[in-house]
């Protein structure tokens, strides 16, 4: 039994530490996930989970901290009791999120783990009870557990966790992920992307008599009923499935895709930041770009009308196009960003707090 208990104690301190550091790499990203759950609980449950939505940033950098400095303290075995007693109520909440998200099929991806690693609903409610499963084999097996420091070292290592794992997620906000796991990082062809990298397969299941059954080709004999298609290599399907820019005229994701372009994001101007006033040093690098012969050219996802209004109260002197919120949302942690392409490959991506020189940008199309 004491085996089991250390094992237990590694497993859950190391994964915790770890999921905490993967959400809060990108707490932007965690926050839309946490936006996500509170638009579908306030429809399905209650309206006033609709509160939570405007602290969604806030709630994304304190849970992520919360997991890294619970991960911690459980490691150094600190105030064992209140903290294995903390990380139940943690996993009961979050079992809960995932039952709910895999029962209902509500939200597809829990975001346990950013966009790191991807878990089917039903996994993340799998993790989530043998995590539940292991933190109560914790609290029954504690005596096992003695502590690593004295009681002032503990609290201290505990409280300086908190402060590093709270500056990480603030700086991350600031500027953007450390290290990311998008489909349109930096050094990524976003065309290449668009296409299948194998041929799709599928599997049909279907039903007759009760019972269902799976095949590979559609059955052509009488008497099936069609239930469900699904791939049976989905990993070999496009990893950008979405990515689309219009104006009035038509479609122009091809013409954005192709050559060298300097992207400006701004996923919605009600919501920009910085203000106004501050757009001194975008302006500045769309001017410089459009005169070494790259193409300045913004996407958004606001109406045209308030667009129109935005761009001319900022001085923001590019053609624009509209792109859906999501996908922005995806492609850029900033609002508004930078992205630098060159037919269609990101060779830079900045945040509004971080806007390069002319030269910087230059270096990169070398």
């Amino acid at each position: 039994m004491k085996f089991i208990s250390k094992f237990c104690w590694l497993f859950v301190g190391v994964l915790f530490i770890f999921s905490g550091l993967i959400k809060i790499n990108d707490p932007v990203g965690t926050a839309i996930k946490l936006e996500e759950y509170f638009d579908v609980f306030s429809q399905d449950i209650a309206p006033f989970f609709k509160v939570f939505e405007p602290f969604s940033l806030f709630l994304s950098i304190v849970l992520s901290a919360l997991e890294i400095v619970l991960g911690v303290a459980l490691l150094i075995r600190w105030r064992l009791k209140q903290v294995l007693v903390a990380l139940l109520v943690l996993m009961v909440f979050f079992t809960f999120l995932t039952f709910y998200s895999a029962y209902f099929n509500k939200v597809t991806d829990c975001g346990c783990f950013g966009d790191a690693i991807k878990l089917t609903p039903w996994q993340s409610f799998t993790k989530d009870i043998v995590l539940l499963v292991m933190i109560v084999i914790l609290l029954v097996t504690q005596k096992y557990l003695k502590p690593i420091f004295m009681p002032r070292a503990g609290a201290t290592i505990t409280a300086v966790t908190a402060v590093i794992a709270v500056g990480l997620g603030w700086y991350a906000y600031e500027h953007l992920p450390y290290i990311d796991f998008r489909a349109y990082k930096v050094g990524n062809n976003i065309p290449a992307l668009m296409k299948p990298t194998a041929q799709l397969r599928y599997k049909y299941i279907m039903e007759k008599d009760g019972k269902e059954l799976e095949f590979e080709e559609y059955p052509m004999e009488e008497g099936y009923t069609f239930k469900q298609m699904v791939a049976i290599n989905p990993e070999d399907g496009p990893k950008i499935t979405d990515f689309n820019v219009w104006n009035e005229e038509g479609d122009h994701t091809q013409e954005v895709l192709s050559g060298n372009k300097l992207v400006v994001i701004v996923h919605n101007v009600a919501k920009t930041h910085p203000s106004i006033e501050n757009f001194t040093e975008i302006n500045q690098l769309v001017q410089a770009a459009e005169q070494q012969g790259i193409q300045p050219v913004v996407i958004t996802s606001s109406s045209g009308q308030d667009f129109e209004a935005f761009r001319h109260e900022a001085n923001l002197a590019a053609p624009y196009y509209y792109g859906d919120g999501t996908v922005l949302k995806t492609m850029m942690r900033a609002n508004p960003g930078l992205m630098l392409l060159k037919d269609g490959t990101v060779q830079g991506m900045w945040h509004y707090n971080d806007t390069p020189t002319i030269e910087e940008v230059q270096k990169l199309l070398r």
